[in-house]
């Protein structure tokens, strides 16, 4: 048998194992059950890569991300591995295909959401393969405990039963002790073997800095870092305000959030990657399959969703083990708006009854009828027409999606249109009050041939980057253009594609996952509340504070976060403020004496001594003794 170090040689080019690599890949092969919890950037993938590759038949990896799954299988494509995964819409004839190409074609892995666990056809075609190990990331999707629990992971044990020889390795970046007891139960797993690697990296300092002024504090770290950073914040519109801002006082920049199409995300990722532009400014969508070795920031402007997210998201520093800053800016705005925007926006069970009922009700779906089309959907006329709050509506879809009730999915394949309707002549003799609207006309003419004879397809959000305004700028100018008879502008449909998948039965279909919704809801208070606690606590380590959190029995401080530098600088004054106090009593004082006079660290005794010596706060006699000068 081909060992694990030559399969990472062969595929991946490396020359020996990270940390504890090599033991998970050890029982893995020995058919052990295992949970994984390594930190973010852990190298988690090779555990079941290198044995997939290594035993005969085909891996399953159950992941929870179209947009991962296709990473990963391009990745291993290009490492040389034949891998698959089920495209999002593909019709019964694609999927019996696709598994006649596993069966035949000498594939090693298949990528699974766990949705596609509810096809009988899937499972009975997975029943057909030779299965080697089944891979479940991002297990702590799998517990109500989990920051990012989705029911269908639930779905995952159909697999388990149809094949209970076969062993599960379940992998994660954050798990507390709950969330590893229910992976482990709900996994049906036995005699695990549990490994976990600290988050800890003794090259990451964490630090929550209070700021009146963020964007000031913006350029002073730019400043000081011209190096790859991720600034994290908490909407679309705001990723774009704060890019274009960063771009005008200098610094290269871009962004990248959920609303983008994957042609504008792809762009905007690479130019990071390449450090075309060093400052990506990103909603939390921005954040699976990241593996970038030498970023030396990430910045949260606004607050993260939870302890769980912001260790992940702080982890995307300094994987190079060069020293690196997670830096949190904040504010008491801050700690209300997100208290606003998560405690005052948790829906109740009636809310969601409700809103789930007005859903069936707005597209006159009947009693017992289950629709077999698509409708397209606009959400902010939904919530307009019943008068609903947006959030707690956006809460609410969430919570129908992750129990499988509905589906909705943006459609990233429409594009806005325009074509000059006045003649260039005209256009040329055309006066606008607006400034910013010439430079946008002479910006589309430059960047797009034939407007004047036929409808060409443009991006409203990459003319926004290019020009440095917002998008809804870029949109607003061209609206007043298309009423001014200058253009026909057709703006890109913002509505989304609504499914249901659950036929009509209004609060039935709720109560009977009534108790798991509200024990989800009581957890996201909870993770809110704890959360708080953590960005206000500045008296205990950041770093103890994590590993409580996360049942970590390491107590010792980091020295690197705001807390523990606040302490240094305090113990600093003290000690001091104590050798002055010496000499009140006393003209001429020896080392020794005051060493053994102070209650201070020795070798911080000796330092502080001859600070004071080098800024002429004292002097030292010939007899080698210490006064005040």
């Amino acid at each position: 048998m081909t060992s694990p170090a030559q399969i990472l040689q062969k595929y991946w080019g490396y020359s020996s194992f990270r940390d504890s690599q090599e033991d998970i890949i050890e029982a893995v092969l020995n058919k052990r059950d295992v949970v994984t919890i390594l930190p973010t950037g852990g190298g988690k993938s090779l555990c079941y890569q290198v044995p997939g590759l290594i035993l005969e038949g085909v891996c399953l990896v159950i992941s929870p991300l179209i947009s991962l799954m296709n990473d990963q299988t391009e990745q291993l494509r290009n490492n040389g591995i034949k891998a698959l995964t089920i495209k999002s819409k593909a019709t019964t004839d694609e999927i019996v295909s696709l598994f006649d190409n596993l069966k035949f074609g000498k594939y090693k892995f298949l990528y699974l959401s766990p949705e596609r666990l509810q096809s009988d056809l899937v499972i009975q075609k997975i029943k057909e393969i030779n299965i080697n190990l089944i891979a479940v990331d991002e297990a702590h999707c799998i517990s109500e405990w989990g920051h990012d629990f989705r029911p269908s992971y639930r779905l995952i044990y159909k697999v388990r039963d149809v094949f209970p020889t076969i062993n599960i390795i379940a992998l994660t970046a954050t798990a507390t002790k709950k969330v590893v007891d229910d992976i482990i139960e709900n996994l049906n797993l036995s005699k695990t073997s549990i490994f976990k690697k600290s988050f800890y990296r003794n090259n990451l300092a964490y630090q929550i800095i209070k700021n009146e002024n963020k964007l000031g504090k913006l350029e002073q770290i730019f400043k000081k870092n011209p190096f790859p950073i991720i600034i994290y914040v908490n909407s679309r519109k705001k990723t774009e305000d704060i890019s274009n801002f960063i771009n005008a006082k200098g610094y290269l920049s871009t962004f990248y959030h959920g609303g983008m199409t994957n042609e504008s995300k792809t762009i905007a990722f690479n130019s990071w990657m390449n450090e075309d532009r060093l400052i990506m400014v990103a909603t939390n969508a921005f954040g699976m399959g990241i593996d970038k070795p030498n970023v030396k920031v990430v910045i949260h402007l606004d607050l993260p969703a939870s302890i769980e997210n912001y260790v992940q998201e702080a982890g995307r520093a300094g994987r190079n083990g060069e020293k690196s800053f997670s830096v949190v800016l904040q504010n008491e705005n801050d700690i209300n708006f997100f208290k606003k925007n998560t405690l005052e926006t948790i829906p109740t069970i009636n809310e969601i009854k409700n809103v789930h009922r007005k859903l069936y009700q707005y597209f006159q779906i009947a009693l017992g009828e289950l629709p077999e089309v698509s409708f397209d959907f606009n959400f902010l006329k939904f919530c307009q027409t019943y008068k609903l709050s947006q959030k707690k509506t956006a809460t609410i879809f969430q919570i129908l999606k992750k129990n499988s009730i509905i589906e909705i999915n943006s459609k990233f394949s429409q594009k806005s249109t325009v074509i000059f309707i006045i003649s260039s002549k005209q256009l040329i003799r055309q006066t606008f009050n607006n400034k910013l609207t010439r430079k946008l006309i002479d910006f589309i003419l430059r960047s797009h041939g034939g407007i004047f004879q036929k409808e060409v397809k443009i991006n409203e959000f990459d003319i926004a980057k290019r020009m440095q305004i917002n998008s809804l700028t870029v949109k607003e100018l061209l609206n007043k253009l298309d009423h001014l008879n200058v253009i026909d502008y057709k703006e890109a449909s913002s509505n989304e594609d609504f499914t249901f998948l659950t036929p009509r039965e209004d609060d039935k279909t709720i109560n009977r996952i009534s108790k798991s919704i509200e024990k989800y809801l009581n957890q996201q208070q909870k993770k809110s509340k704890e959360l708080i606690y953590f960005i206000k606590n500045n008296t205990t380590c950041r770093y103890i504070q994590l590993s409580h959190y996360f049942n970590e029995k390491k107590v010792s401080k980091c020295t690197l976060c705001d807390v523990c530098i606040s302490d240094k600088k305090n113990s600093s004054n003290r000690i001091e403020k104590d050798i002055k106090e010496l000499f009140k009593n006393r003209k001429e004082i020896s080392q020794d004496e005051i060493i053994f006079s102070l209650e201070h660290d020795e070798k911080a005794i000796l330092i502080h001594l001859r600070n004071l010596l080098s800024k002429d706060k004292i002097g030292l006699t010939a007899n080698n003794k210490f006064f005040i000068l």
